[in-house]
């Protein structure tokens, strides 16, 4: 594996023309100046932040773009490629300012220089192009459902309007204006997600079909552009080999890392292994426990709510009354010796790692509203639940359980407590992740230990995942969330939504939260300030610092 590396490596540096000088010479006491040599676990399917959603294209895409705001190292939202940008008093209308110094870069001929003609500039009508993309019917954007609330959004996606009517409009080159159906508190955090990031309509189309799935389809406005892609499925030497883009050096943040070059492989299991034999810097994972916090530099995100989900075509357990009896006798406390950083209890439906206003939705709305711990209740609903059935017991399933998700042995503590409380065993059966969402596609259990996370940050998007996963469709019937939440102006009235809309998921019972789990990123100790979104999976790299 590292002889092929190195292979794959050198023949990017070959390819890219010479880099004399920008090794071990341009590393600096601040960090900077590194190579990056980190591993995809598949290969990006597509370098179109419109489209793509898969935490292999996230990496590549948060490296590559950058957006008209961004989320600060606190979660507060402030202007990246904006200047400024002013809200209209009905909080409908949004007015930026784009900064002068943001530049498309296409590296047309493939050396070491950047000339004049590979670079210009960023315009509103760049961004105006992207959102409407992101709504045109035709391109079946994944992320079309998070921006309905610009004006026209919903009528278009539906047929029933054109494109051009969509409330986004570009006055000039620096001016852009986004018009709402109504006041969204959380529009601004939707405008830092991969999907608001520019798209240039004339390079678009040069590219005919092609945009986002090669090297020479792609442009680059963030730290780093893309200089060679080579993957060959039946190869081993794949890799996607960035380098630092300097015509878009800015008062934001100064990029340090001077090269990325991705190996991209098969799976989590190899990026992992590259990890142990050093020929990486850092990973993402689920499971940490083999990592001492001591000798590694781990950062952790609980962007997960694992909970139970009920098969609703199994005979016992589509009964209503058995699942809340279930729900009822789920004694969280008997789940002890846990490590509360990588998992804690869970009431609630939205992960703690969704924030609001730079704080975590849970801190502003406790879960411990949802408690509904009462063992004689349970056993009531139990008793009532086989009288309709007409059973005098539970038969014993298992709980299928994706083993890359967490320790199942949290969820065997739970499961003594069912059987001491309730009278029903309920076993656990782990499962590789393929073969847990291969059972979950066919319908292939009674219940399954769901890891319920969205695809980027927000509490809509968490709440979205009942609408658009055809799982998780029926534990949410006949809500609508997503009008509600949209119509909220204010912080306090999202959280009220939000809270509203949970409690209504909560009460069908067929989908209840056990614990709320932690994604990572594991680097080692000479690594500082590599980023990571546990929402996206993507790796960010802009201000990394390695002192190796």
């Amino acid at each position: 594996m590292k002889d092929k590396r190195k292979a794959a490596v050198m023949a990017a540096l070959l390819l890219a023309g010479s880099f004399a000088g920008c090794g071990d010479k341009d590393k600096r006491g601040d960090g900077g100046g590194h190579m990056y040599s980190p591993s995809l676990a598949h290969n990006p399917k597509s370098l179109d932040p419109q489209f793509a959603n898969d935490p292999s294209s996230a990496t590549v895409i948060k490296n590559m773009y950058s957006g008209l705001v961004m989320k600060d190292g606190s979660g507060s939202i402030v202007c990246c490629n904006s200047e400024d940008y002013n809200v209209s008093e009905d909080g409908c209308e949004y007015t930026f300012t784009l900064r002068e110094d943001n530049y498309w870069f296409f590296d047309k001929n493939e050396d070491d220089k950047i000339d004049e003609d590979e670079y210009f500039p960023v315009t509103a009508y760049d961004y105006a192009f992207a959102l409407k993309r992101i709504l045109d019917p035709d391109m079946h954007s994944p992320f079309a459902k998070d921006f309905m609330c610009i004006r026209n959004g919903r009528y278009i996606a539906d047929g029933s309007a054109t494109l051009n009517s969509l409330g986004v409009s570009a006055k000039d080159d620096r001016t852009l204006v986004i018009t709402l159906e109504k006041p969204y508190a959380e529009f601004l955090s939707l405008l830092t997600t991969p999907a608001a990031f520019p798209c240039n309509e004339e390079f678009f189309l040069s590219t005919k079909g092609r945009y986002g799935l090669d090297d020479r389809s792609v442009m680059s406005n963030g730290p780093f552009f893309v200089r060679q892609w080579f993957f060959d499925p039946y190869g081993s030497n794949n890799i996607l080999y960035m380098r630092k883009n300097t015509v878009n050096e800015n008062d934001n943040y100064e990029v340090l890392p001077s090269f990325l070059s991705f190996a991209v492989l098969d799976s989590e299991a190899e990026v992992r292994h590259t990890f142990k034999t050093k020929e990486a810097e850092c990973f993402t994972t689920m499971k940490v426990g083999e990592y001492n916090p001591r000798k590694y530099n781990i950062i952790g995100q609980k962007a997960t709510t694992l909970g139970l989900l009920f098969n609703p075509e199994d005979k016992i357990y589509s009964n209503p009354d058995i699942r809340k009896a279930v729900a009822m006798a789920a004694d969280r406390n008997a789940v002890h010796g846990e490590d509360k950083n990588d998992i804690s209890p869970a009431y609630g439906i939205i992960p703690p790692a969704v924030d609001l206003l730079g704080r975590s939705y849970r801190e502003l709305a406790s879960d411990r509203q949802f408690n509904e711990f009462d063992i004689k209740q349970a056993n009531d609903l139990l008793a009532k639940a086989k009288a309709e059935l007409n059973i005098n017991s539970v038969e014993s399933v298992k709980i299928i359980v994706d083993s890359n998700t967490m320790d199942s042995r949290y969820l065997h503590m739970l499961s003594q407590s069912w059987q001491d409380s309730l009278g029903i065993y309920l076993g656990i059966e782990d499962l590789t992740s393929s073969e847990f969402e291969r059972r979950i596609k066919e319908g292939d259990y009674s219940i399954a230990l769901y890891p319920l996370k969205a695809d980027f940050n927000s509490g809509l998007a968490v709440l979205n995942e009942f609408a658009v996963t055809d799982c998780l469709k029926s534990a949410a019937k006949e809500l609508n969330w997503a009008d509600e939440i949209m119509k909220c102006s204010t912080a306090d009235e999202l959280v009220n939504c939000y809270t509203v809309q949970e409690k209504a998921i909560l009460e069908q019972y067929g989908f209840i939260p056990l614990f709320y789990k932690s994604s990572y990123l594991v680097a080692d100790d000479d690594n500082e300030d590599i980023g990571y979104d546990a929402f996206t999976g993507a790796v960010d790299y802009r201000i990394a610092k390695n002192y190796s």
